[in-house]
C-alpha cells in the first residue's frame, strides 16, 4: 500500500475522528499496528488557524511518519491556503474531508454537504492538489442521501484532479451513523478508478475486515469507532489478514502500561485541567466492556487531578488480574472483579 512516496507497512488505517485522533492517540494506534492514521479535521478558515484547538489538531511533533492532516471547508482558495499552511508545519499528506455528516459542519456547506455540488467539489480538489507538492487524498460518503448517491462521479472527478487515494464510508450523509454500512458502492468505485480505495464503515472485527476487502476489492480498510478504547484492534486485524488466525486478547499488564503511557502523553499534550477532562472519554472506552468497568467509569469521572486518574486506572487494571493474565471482555457485572474495580477508586 502506497500513498505518493510513502510505502505503508500494512493496509489497516485509523479514521480521523473529531475529539479522538489527537497526536497521542494516533501515535498509540501506529505503535499498536496501524499502517496509517489521519489527524482530526482542521478548519480551512484562516481566522481559526492560530487558535489553540486548531494548533493542537495539526501538531505532529514526534509522530511516526507519514504525518497526515485532514482539512475541511467549502472555499477552494481557503482550502488551498490551509493545505499549504499545514504542509509548512510538517504535514506530509493532505486529506480533504467530504464525509463528515454532522449538522454543524454540513450547515456550513462543508463535509458531506459538498457532495450536493459536484462543480464545487471539482474546483476544491483541483485547487488543493495544485497548491501543494505532497499527496492529496479524499474522504467522502456514497452521496447526500440514498436517492442521490453520486460516489462514482465524485471518484472520477477526484482521480482526474490528481487525488492519490480515496476513502469511502459506506453510508450517505442522511444516514449519519445509523443502520448498516453498505459496500456495493465501494466495490463499484474501486472498479471504476485506478487509484487506491480504502473501505470505511462498520469494520469492527478482523473477520469483518477480511470480508470487506474481499467483497469490495479495496486496497485497505479504515477503522473508526472500533479503535476507541481498543487501539490494539489494528494489530489484531493486520495479523488476521496476514495469517488467518487470531491474536489472543492483550495481557492485563500490557494494557496497564499502555494506559499509563497514553494518559501521561495526553496530559502533556493538553495540560492538567483540559487533560483530565478529555481523558475521561478514553478511559471510559478502555474499560466499558470489562468487569466493573461501568461502575469504575462513573466514579472515575468525578476525579479532578491527573495523579488521581493515573492511580485509579492503575488499580483498576490491577484488579483485572483476578480474572486472568489477559483481558476478559464481557458486559460489566457485579462479580468480585467488578467489586475490586470499584474499590480501586476508594483505596
Amino acid at each position: 500500500m502506497q500513498i505518493g512516496p510513502y510505502i505503508l507497512r500494512n493496509n489497516v488505517f485509523v479514521a480521523p475522528m473529531a475529539g479522538v485522533t489527537d497526536r497521542p492517540f494516533r501515535q498509540l494506534c501506529k505503535e499498536l499496528g496501524a499502517g496509517y492514521a489521519v489527524s482530526e479535521m482542521a478548519a480551512s478558515n484562516p481566522r481559526l488557524w492560530a487558535t489553540e484547538k486548531s494548533s493542537r489538531r495539526t501538531d505532529h511533533a514526534g509522530e511516526m511518519e507519514p504525518k497526515a492532516v485532514q482539512i475541511a471547508g467549502a472555499d477552494p482558495q481557503d482550502l488551498a491556503d490551509c493545505a499549504k499552511f499545514n504542509v509548512d508545519r510538517g504535514a506530509q499528506i493532505i486529506d480533504i474531508n467530504m464525509g463528515c455528516p454532522v449538522k454543524k459542519v454540513c450547515n456550513s456547506w462543508c463535509g458531506s454537504a459538498l457532495l450536493q455540488h459536484e462543480d464545487l467539489v471539482e474546483r476544491i480538489l483541483h485547487a488543493v492538489v495544485q497548491a501543494v507538492d505532497v499527496p492529496v487524498t479524499l474522504k467522502f460518503r456514497t452521496g447526500w442521501n440514498r436517492e442521490n448517491k453520486n460516489a462514482l462521479r465524485i471518484a472520477r472527478i477526484a482521480e482526474q484532479a490528481g487525488i492519490q487515494m480515496l476513502t469511502l464510508h459506506g453510508r450517505t450523509r442522511a444516514d449519519g451513523y445509523k443502520g448498516d454500512a453498505e459496500y456495493d458502492t465501494i466495490a463499484a468505485v474501486k472498479a471504476s478508478v485506478g487509484i487506491p480505495v480504502v473501505a470505511n464503515g462498520d469494520i469492527t472485527t478482523p473477520e469483518k475486515a477480511r470480508y470487506v476487502l474481499d467483497y469490495t476489492g479495496a486496497d485497505a480498510v479504515m477503522i473508526g469507532r472500533a479503535a476507541q478504547g481498543r487501539p490494539w484492534i489494528c494489530r489484531e486485524i493486520d495479523h488476521y489478514l496476514r495469517t488467518g488466525t487470531h491474536l489472543p486478547a492483550p495481557y492485563v499488564d500490557e494494557v496497564r502500561r499502555l494506559m499509563s503511557e497514553h494518559l501521561q502523553a495526553h496530559y502533556a499534550f493538553y495540560g492538567e485541567f483540559v487533560g483530565v477532562r478529555t481523558a475521561r472519554k478514553h478511559i471510559g472506552w478502555y474499560v466499558q466492556d470489562l468487569p466493573g468497568g461501568e461502575i469504575f467509569r462513573q466514579q472515575m469521572n468525578r476525579l479532578e487531578s491527573t495523579s488521581e486518574q493515573l492511580l485509579a486506572v492503575d488499580k483498576f487494571f490491577e484488579s483485572q488480574h483476578s480474572l486472568g493474565e489477559r483481558l476478559q471482555y464481557r458486559p460489566a457485572d457485579v462479580s468480585s472483579a467488578g467489586e475490586d474495580a470499584s474499590e480501586a477508586l476508594a483505596a
